[in-house]
């Protein structure tokens, strides 16, 4: 078995960090004394992949490693499978490069980021319900038409690019005590954790899976790599069923812990990334901030850093799943409300909400029945409040409005 030097060295970060220099963004550190505040750390910074060209990290490893391609091996094009930000990584190097892309990406890819790989002169193609499909179809294609494949994150380049996101830290920070890395296949920690065992060796490395994409921990504690069977997730950017044999090694010798987290930790984290450090996150970048908020790593007294890999979001999308987080949070609920002397109560209802010191986020009225009461209109209302006894208040002052009926809590 290789070792890690072998498979992916600081000298060969080093070499790819000249190679992005001036076509990638540098990327800041942003400190958040709330985040600090709540989990009693010492500090805690947000790398802002987020704000990278194309909205996430991936350009670093797509450029590095299409650079380095021969021009022999890139004339009839280059293809690679995603989910959405290795998709936009390579179209954009590629152009930049001269080199046409394909770009195979599954059914569950988010049509923001379809979108955005076409804006950046990609072919895309849309094949399988999961990317392990779209995955064996673009190694299909390659060999009908000649292609030059970039696997999202097994290849040596591919490591060596994003481990420039952990040079970056560590230059930044050269005291951090802790990183917490998302996990899909593992390109990314592989790279960060090389690069900032290299500098330091006692810096903690952990990477953060959802529970329903967890795999890399069975594989970190195995000979075997560890592939599941199915994946049940909202983080469609972290969505890769096992790792391959490079990640794999250097993840069981470099990264010192593997922590899940379910898919309502990951909204909250959404909504207070979104709302405490006015960043827009997609829901794998927020996966390694939803760990430090849920407090599945122990960082008291520590100098932390939580990566947010990518920003590449559907708005609709981003206004659901912050809902959902408040809704977790204990800060947000929906009620059914009957009102009668229509329309006069629909304006107290607002009325009632905003003299409780809440925000009415919205209101809709259900379509009337043939069995519902002349006199009264259904209607559905979002609000949101400072925490579950606020919220418990506002719905008990609208249920003794004389025009206002509770009818139910729908969460």
């Amino acid at each position: 078995m290789p070792s890690t030097d072998d498979i992916v060295s600081l000298a060969d970060i080093d070499a790819a960090a000249e190679r992005i220099e001036g076509v990638v963004h540098r990327t800041r550190l942003d400190p958040s004394n709330t985040f600090a505040r709540m989990t009693d750390a010492d500090e805690v910074h947000l790398k802002l992949e987020n704000m990278q060209r194309t909205g996430a990290y991936k350009i670093r490893g797509a450029y590095n490693t299409i650079s380095r391609l021969p021009g022999e091996t890139t004339k009839n094009g280059v293809i690679a499978s995603s989910a959405g930000n290795h998709a936009q990584g390579v179209a954009l190097a590629a152009k930049k490069l001269g080199v046409d892309a394909t770009i195979v990406m599954p059914e569950v890819t988010p049509a923001a980021k379809i979108e955005a790989t076409r804006g950046y002169g990609a072919d895309v193609v849309i094949h399988g319900e999961i990317y392990e499909q779209a995955y064996k179809h673009a190694l299909e294609l390659e060999a009908e038409h000649d292609l030059a494949f970039v696997h999202p994150f097994n290849d040596p380049d591919i490591i060596a690019g994003q481990g420039t996101v952990g040079l970056e830290m560590y230059e930044d920070c050269p005291g951090v005590d802790t990183v917490l890395v998302a996990i899909g296949g593992g390109g990314l920690i592989s790279g960060i954790a090389t690069a900032l065992k290299s500098k330091n060796e006692d810096i903690r490395v952990i990477g953060v899976q959802t529970e329903g994409t967890a795999h890399a921990k069975r594989t970190m504690e195995s000979d075997e790599i560890y592939e599941r069977e199915e994946i049940d997730t909202i983080t469609e950017g972290i969505a890769a069923s096992r790792m391959e044999e490079n990640t794999a090694t250097i993840v069981r010798e470099l990264v010192d812990d593997v922590v899940e987290v379910d898919d309502a930790a990951v909204t909250e984290a959404l909504a207070l990334l979104t709302e405490r450090a006015n960043t827009v996150s997609e829901s794998a970048g927020a996966v390694p901030t939803a760990a430090l908020l849920d407090g599945k790593v122990d960082v008291n007294g520590e100098t932390v850093i939580s990566l947010i890999s990518g920003g590449n979001i559907d708005l609709t999308e981003l206004g659901e799943l912050t809902r959902t987080g408040l809704m977790h949070l204990e800060r947000y609920v929906r009620v059914r409300l009957a009102l009668s002397n229509w329309p006069v109560a629909l304006g107290s209802v607002g009325e009632v909400v905003t003299d409780a010191g809440a925000k009415l986020d919205d209101i809709q009225q259900e379509p009337l029945s043939p069995a519902a009461k002349e006199n009264r209109h259904l209607v559905t209302a979002g609000i949101e409040g400072v925490d579950r006894e606020h919220l418990d208040d506002v719905v008990a002052a609208l249920d003794d409005h004389e025009n206002v009926e509770l009818v139910d809590e729908l969460g």
